[in-house]
């Protein structure tokens, strides 16, 4: 059965998430966690892309990424670093073989109705897998710098992020009570369902403009719409 064509969109926000294969664990030691961010870091900046959140996990990441005005960037920001990823792990285990499942699942995203909600459905991740209670504690996120300070310098901050105040302390608190209110599970659902079908994760107007763009069809299963963020 042939792949169906992945939905890549210039300029806009895209929800990826990358599993290891068979759900094999990816990152096991500090230093993977770390290789892993600084190829991150290296190549977004040689494709042009901008990364306004992630979350490793040990058996998977979630990214998300905007790949500017070119939409094979993404594709190809994602095999390098996934490929160098392979080539170290298999390395330091004195092994061979596939470190990731097939292909990464991707979802371009509504910046203005979901932006916000996907990156708080990718660092809640620790969370709700009871690692942590606070998102901001979680050492391999993109959480820590938003809510206290830029401790990832290469972290691309979208404009809904630096809308919520004007001065850093007052935004870094707004997300942060962002963050922990209560998330309905028809907003988890939809971003959830989009990325793991490849579908846009946004409502009918979206997938309109999409469509309009794109000058093809798109289906859309399931459709809901976050809450806002209380400034």
């Amino acid at each position: 059965m042939p792949r169906t064509a992945r939905i890549v969109i210039p300029d806009y926000p895209h929800h990826i998430i990358q599993r290891g294969h068979n759900r094999q664990v990816v990152f096991s030691a500090e230093e993977d966690y770390h290789y892993y961010l600084n190829n991150l870091a290296e190549w977004k900046e040689v494709y042009n892309c901008k990364i306004y959140a992630f979350c490793q996990m040990t058996n998977h990441v979630h990214l998300i990424i905007n790949p500017g005005d070119n939409p094979e960037n993404l594709g190809r920001l994602m095999k390098r670093v996934a490929g160098r990823q392979t080539r170290y792990i298999n390395c330091q285990e004195g092994r061979s073989g596939t470190l990731w499942e097939g292909r990464f699942k991707s979802s371009p995203i509504d910046s203005n109705r979901y932006l916000l909600a996907c990156c708080r459905y990718v660092e809640m991740n620790p969370v709700v897998a009871r690692i942590c209670a606070d998102p901001a504690d979680y050492p391999w996120s993109s959480c820590c710098s938003k809510v206290s300070g830029k401790r990832f310098e290469w972290l691309d901050l979208d404009s809904l992020y630096k809308s919520l105040a004007l001065s850093d302390d007052e935004r870094c608190k707004r997300y942060h009570k962002f963050l922990s209110e209560t998330v309905s599970d028809q907003e988890r659902e939809t971003i959830s369902r989009a990325v793991q079908r490849g579908q846009l994760t946004g409502g009918s107007s979206f997938v309109d403009e999409i469509e309009r763009r794109l000058s093809r069809r798109i289906e859309l299963r399931g459709q809901g719409r976050p809450r806002k963020v209380r400034k």
